[in-house]
């Protein structure tokens, strides 16, 4: 596996500021054993390099007031949310303090006439929806996990929904952040759009926390489509849908979820969620419109799925069962794990082309035969972006290798496509090496803007980019 560095720890520095804290915000200020674990912990083959303590403020004054007292130290500040990432975002490789903001959840402002909303960080995506059902309207961006929507902010997730509906970048309109002094500075205003000075909102919105703290994010809406209805089809081969999908993009279909999984990945829902599926490649669809839309973009995919061997098509309006298939490929992760006991699935995701998606899903396959190891792929395959889910005996130093090869492998092969390293997990610590040889010398100017905005190097070190 990747090797995950320790960096030098600031032992004094670190002590003294723990004092300060302890005594600034008492019973929200914790150092126990397990609560600590819980903040390093990572759900994936990273080591959980843990912090000293935790810090849950309440607002975005106790957090810069946080930050002061940590950069006057020099002590590591690592954001915590959900604790949902994939890439080892959220561990403490210097030590530091994890500034938990799960306890900053309130949606401050619903500007329905604009399709906005501001929200704090802690507020998830679920707890949003909720919150604007009844003036129909929903926020989009779907990853899976009911992640925070500081974390999602701040690693840029997508989703099921993103080929209609884009990322988080699409969506989110301004932050208010801490940065790396305690200053707390606004990215935008709410208009519609902007040419003003350069665009930190972008250069914020996937910086994993090392740049500054989101404490506040102003998110575009969609309202909620007058009708929905979901699909599912059974193909012959992976490369059968998803040429599917490409020819669904390729003609301007305008599907709301597209998702892929192959024969593995079904069988393990099957046997997670006893949904008696055919065990074949299958894509997962959803169309959102008016009824008259709906029933033609249904009709239109129907038609291009039976013309490459699509099989079994079958439509999902009702409320009830869309939320029944979709449940189950969000829990395809926990599905996956029970084909393999007692191992753990390893994530990893890359993004190609749309036109490149069938080669590299088929490659991928190919691959994981030839190594011998049991990797289910499910993907959102309307925008070339797909996940395997390695199940691996982390006992096993071969097998471990062989799974260490295959995700260097992939990245490697997506990078040669035009690709990406990953379309929505994120660099963290476990995909640095993979953003260098993809990006070259672009990473050196990450790093200098790094050093220009956190000189001290305090804002989740050890992530994105090696100083």
């Amino acid at each position: 596996m990747v090797a995950i560095t320790t960096l030098p720890r600031n032992e004094t520095g670190i002590e003294t500021a723990l004092g300060i804290l302890k005594q600034r915000f008492g019973e929200k200020f914790q150092t126990g054993q397990a609560i600590r674990e819980q903040h390093g912990h990572t759900t994936t083959w990273i080591e959980n390099q843990m912090p000293d303590a935790v810090v849950f403020p309440h607002s975005t004054q106790e957090v810069a007031e946080i930050v002061k007292i940590c950069a006057e130290h020099k002590v590591p500040v690592i954001p915590f949310g959900t604790g949902t990432s994939l890439e080892g975002h959220i561990n403490a490789p210097a030590g530091g303090v994890s500034v938990d903001l799960s306890e900053m959840n309130k949606v401050l402002a619903v500007h329905a006439e604009d399709l906005q909303a501001v929200v704090q960080p802690g507020v998830t995506r679920e707890d949003l929806n909720t919150h604007l059902r009844d003036k129909g309207l929903f926020f989009p961006i779907d990853p899976g996990a009911n992640a925070s929507l500081g974390g999602m902010t701040a690693t840029r997730a997508s989703g099921t929904n993103a080929v209609r509906y884009g990322t988080m970048k699409d969506n989110v309109i301004g932050l208010e952040v801490v940065m790396a002094d305690g200053t707390v500075i606004r990215t935008a205003h709410r208009a519609k759009k902007s040419s003003a000075g350069y665009d930190l909102t972008r250069l914020l919105v996937g910086s994993e926390g090392t740049l500054g703290l989101i404490t506040e994010i102003t998110l575009r809406l969609q309202g909620i489509p007058e009708a929905i209805s979901a699909a599912r089809c059974s193909f012959p081969s992976v490369d059968a849908a998803c040429r599917a999908a490409m020819m669904a993009i390729q003609y301007g279909l305008p599907v709301a979820r597209m998702e892929l999984l192959d024969a593995d990945s079904v069988r393990a829902i099957n046997n997670y969620s006893k949904l008696g599926l055919p065990e074949e490649p299958l894509l997962l669809l959803e169309f959102h419109g008016s009824e008259a839309g709906v029933a033609e973009q249904t009709e239109m995919f129907q038609a291009i799925a039976e013309e490459v061997g699509g099989k079994g098509y079958e439509a999902a309006a009702s409320t009830e069962d869309r939320n029944r298939l979709w449940k189950a490929r969000h829990d395809a992760y926990w599905a996956i794990q029970t084909l393999r006991p007692g191992t753990q699935a390893l994530a990893t995701d890359v993004c190609v082309p749309i036109s490149r998606l069938a080669e590299c899903v088929t490659a991928a396959q190919a691959r994981l035969a030839e190594l011998g190891l049991l990797g289910p792929i499910a993907g959102h395959v309307g925008d070339g972006n797909f996940h395997n889910a390695l199940l691996v005996d982390m006992n096993d130093p071969e097998e471990r290798a062989k799974a260490d090869e295959f995700t260097g492998w992939l990245a490697e092969l997506a990078v040669s496509m035009d690709g990406t390293c990953t379309g929505e997990h994120g660099i963290g610590q476990g995909k640095m090496p993979y953003l260098k040889r993809e990006l070259g010398p672009a990473t050196t100017y990450m790093a200098a803007i790094k050093r220009a905005m956190d000189p001290d190097n305090i804002m989740n070190p050890g992530k994105i980019v090696a100083l």
